[in-house]
């Protein structure tokens, strides 16, 4: 059989917050397997949780995902054959698959208050598989009994009936064979007394109906796994295949990787959210890539790869199951590799919203001047105001005279350089990058300086800083009117600084 008809694997986010780049790389590593296949990626909105639900987490899921690339073939906003993708669309199915459980007498009814259910099954924790510590006190009444009493409108959840004794052993695809003892587990509730399913009973049987052949998922949800090999044989269905995705940790690599942000040593919040990440300026191709490696790896030392090559070289069984730390610095060296291989007028349209934002009047081809000067020298795209403001900025910001004298210096000798600096660049023909780096050049040879201790003054005359972009470039974007009067408020303050030297 083709494969195309057999690999079918789903991302099934619930809505309840923006989407964390966890559950994006859960999502790439379905996406790149089912592409590598020639499969089909099916988006699933696991919805039911009505309390945690976040009405801006579905627009931010959709417009991520497209962002990093990854198109669904069946799903919201493109339909599919097996339909609704939204579970709250879906209730009369868990209900109905729930009853016929409790008939063929591998489900009951449990009436037990919640105070003695233990803890709510529809809490992160219960999902993922902690013991709720019922004490099954509901699963030796007669079930006649129990049918009378529900159909007179007694409240009651529906609970599986797992094996007592024994164990349950299932395959994963990644880890190999798992066992579990059946001792270790409850008999979780599938329907809640509302009607909705927990994410046990809608998860199981949203996959069998809309045939997943796979199902790739964070290693957290491994607890779970024993239930649902349960449940599949208590429906007498065949369970798919599993593997479950080594967890990202934070970047110490102590813990899972947290939906807070943490601060950076240089004092920017590091982003958690995808949403945060392409605020902060990291490309989608970069983090494609970056993403892919985070518990995959093709082999010992390629990284950088297309997004053709990732596809054509993902498989599970190249997929590590110790969990791997996200690393922010590898990220940005990936990110600034990447914004180096774009071409000018495509850098220039990714970096002007993050000018715009700044507040300043920006022209695209003034930006697309400057972007050659700044191209080598940023990792993400919100680095560029750091770069480019004294281009756009009409005052600049006050500096202290020192900056300007170079060392074994004066503010004499420095006021003296710079001013024949300005006489030469006053009459330079054409105000071009060649001809001012020729006029300057040749100025510095005429003072018998060497070229740093006549372009430092130049540079912090007109950038009002030390580190900047490439002179010559830079006083070409700046203008020959600009150049010379900030120059003139740098030989000023070097007055100021002389006076005060003779005093």
């Amino acid at each position: 059989m083709d494969a195309a008809d057999t690999v079918r694997v789903r991302f099934a986010p619930s809505p309840t917050g923006l989407l964390h780049v966890g559950g994006l790389r859960t999502a790439l590593f379905n996406w790149l397997f089912a592409r590598h296949c020639g499969g089909r990626f099916i988006l699933r909105i696991e919805d039911t949780d009505r309390k945690r639900y976040d009405p801006r987490a579905l627009p931010d899921l959709l417009e991520s995902l497209r962002w990093l690339g990854l198109d669904w073939d069946e799903g919201p906003e493109v339909g599919g054959d097996y339909g609704p993708y939204f579970q709250s669309q879906r209730i009369h199915l868990y209900q109905e698959y729930a009853r016929q459980l409790v008939e063929s007498g591998a489900a009951y009814y449990c009436f037990c208050a919640p105070e003695r259910q233990g803890a709510d099954d529809a809490r992160p924790e219960s999902r993922r598989g902690a013991a709720t510590g019922y004490d099954r006190r509901c699963r030796w009444i007669d079930p006649h009994l129990a049918a009378e009493r529900v159909a007179i409108g007694e409240a009651a959840v529906i609970r599986l009936k797992m094996p007592l004794e024994g164990h349950t052993t299932f395959h994963d695809l990644i880890r190999g064979d798992i066992t579990v003892e059946n001792s270790t587990q409850d008999d979780v509730v599938l329907l809640k007394s509302d009607g909705y399913p927990t994410y046990h009973l809608a998860n199981v049987v949203d996959d069998h109906l809309m045939r997943i052949s796979h199902i790739l998922r964070a290693d957290e949800w491994i607890a779970t796994a024993p239930r649902h090999v349960q449940l599949y044989k208590a429906f007498g269905w065949q369970m798919p295949a599993i593997a479950h995705l080594p967890v990202v940790l934070d970047p110490s690599g102590k813990g899972k990787m947290s939906k807070r942000k943490k601060i950076a040593p240089d004092g920017r919040a590091l982003p958690v959210h995808v949403r945060d990440f392409r605020e902060a300026g990291y490309l989608p191709e970069a983090m494609f890539n970056y993403l892919a490696l985070i518990g995959w790896r093709y082999d010992a030392h390629t990284e950088l790869m297309t997004r053709q090559e990732i596809i054509e070289r993902f498989t599970i069984e190249r997929i590590n199951p110790t969990a791997a730390a996200f690393d922010y610095q590898k990220l940005d060296y990936f990110n600034g590799v990447y914004i180096r291989q774009l071409s000018v007028d495509d850098l220039t349209d990714r970096l002007l919203p993050f000018v715009q934002r700044k507040g300043w009047q920006v022209e695209h081809e003034t930006l697309r001047r400057i972007v050659p000067l700044i191209q080598e020298r940023i990792e993400r795209l919100d680095q560029v105001t750091e770069w480019v403001d004294f281009f756009f900025v009409e005052q600049l910001p006050d500096y202290d005279a020192q900056l300007l004298i170079p060392k074994q210096a004066d503010a004499a000798a420095t006021r003296h350089r710079l001013q024949r600096a300005r006489e030469v660049l006053a009459q330079v023909e054409p105000f071009t990058h060649d001809a001012i780096e020729h006029a300057l050049r040749t100025l510095a040879g005429q003072l018998g300086v060497k070229t740093g201790q006549l372009f430092q003054p130049v540079r912090v005359a007109v950038c009002a800083r030390t580190v900047a972009p490439p002179l010559f470039g830079s006083l070409e974007v700046l203008g020959r009117e600009r150049v010379l009067q900030r120059i003139d408020q740098a030989l000023a303050k070097l007055s100021g600084a002389s006076q005060q030297a003779a005093q």
